[in-house]
């Protein structure tokens, strides 16, 4: 029986929701110790890497993974070193230009590369439903960011914080279309542990370059290591897990638009733990962040909407 495209859903955009527990936890860190946003990163990808070849030698999984880097060692190498990309990019983007451009562009752009890329590989034009969803997605984000928190406050280099939005949404989009066809033929595991070791050892030298300028990049507070634990297990390792369990059913731009779920998470645990007010504006785009996300659900295979993988799973 063929796999239900919903399932996959599900697993995305429950990825989406740890994802957006992240923003949380790097705010803990930085009000412990003066942690720079890449060290945070590579520590993050670091230890989800720790646990998950942990897993795979527990599992006995080896020659799977040992398979996956001799069959597919570019492909692989692209979408881990583009996860690490679009994560140091996004975090750049932010410092320069402030979270609610850097969020906007950045995780906007992504659904929108992806429904274009996805109209030329199969020579037709978005319907008009699936250009609905993407729409009220679009809506909804540019409203939580706007109004959830932040204000629509700038950083101190707004064109530059732009073009490291647009780097990081493209990076994003292209980690998610060459990772599709992987996590097709991979099982989630396999797929995790060889691109988050790629990414870890590619976010390496932000750790590398702060020790050397004498920054923080060990600490023993134990905030601040469990905070970090939580990072690497449960936003990294678990979250792409359930990504890649999830694009086995779900094309890259039904996954992008489910991950919109991420800033309205972030919105809701800024609220509840930071006191930050979402106001009426973020309540409506949470809400049709939603709705786009439900429409994604009620899409059936036959439709050949956003639910419909290219490809059988292998």
């Amino acid at each position: 029986m063929r796999p239900d495209p919903r399932v996959g859903l599900l697993q995305v955009a429950l990825a989406g929701v740890l994802w957006g527990t992240g923003g949380l936890g790097v705010q803990v860190i930085r009000d412990h110790v003066p942690m720079s946003v890449g060290t945070i990163s590579a520590w993050r990808m670091g230890i989800a890497a720790v646990v998950l070849v942990a897993a795979v030698v527990t599992l006995r999984s080896g020659g799977a993974l040992a398979r996956l880097l001799r069959e597919r060692p570019g492909r692989v190498v692209a979408v881990g070193c583009g996860t690490a990309a679009y994560q140091a990019l996004y975090f750049g983007a932010v410092v320069s230009v402030g979270v609610t451009v850097a969020t906007v562009v950045s995780l906007g752009l992504a659904p929108v590369l992806l429904t274009a890329a996805e109209a030329v590989r199969d020579r037709r034009r978005p319907g008009v439903d699936r250009l609905l969803v993407l729409v009220a997605a679009l809506t909804g984000l540019a409203l939580v960011s706007v109004f959830a928190g932040h204000g629509g406050s700038t950083g101190p280099q707004p064109v530059l914080g732009v073009v490291l939005a647009v780097a990081s949404g493209s990076a994003y989009a292209a980690a998610t279309a060459l990772g599709e066809p992987l996590a097709r033929a991979t099982g989630p595991l396999t797929l995790t542990t060889a691109t988050t070791t790629v990414g870890s050892l590619a976010l390496a030298p932000f750790l590398v370059a702060d020790a050397l300028r004498g920054d923080v990049v060990v600490t023993t507070d134990p905030v601040v290591v469990g905070t970090l634990l939580y990072l690497g297990v449960l936003t990294m390792a678990l979250a792409y897990g359930l990504l890649y369990a999830g694009l086995r059913t779900a094309d890259g731009s039904a996954a992008v638009v489910a991950t919109l779920l991420e800033p309205v998470t972030a919105a809701v645990v800024a609220a509840a733990f930071l006191g930050e007010r979402i106001g009426p504006g973020g309540v409506a785009g949470t809400l049709l962040v939603l709705a786009a996300v439900a429409g994604l659900g009620r899409r059936s295979p036959e439709a050949g909407g956003p639910l419909t993988p290219a490809t059988e799973p292998d």
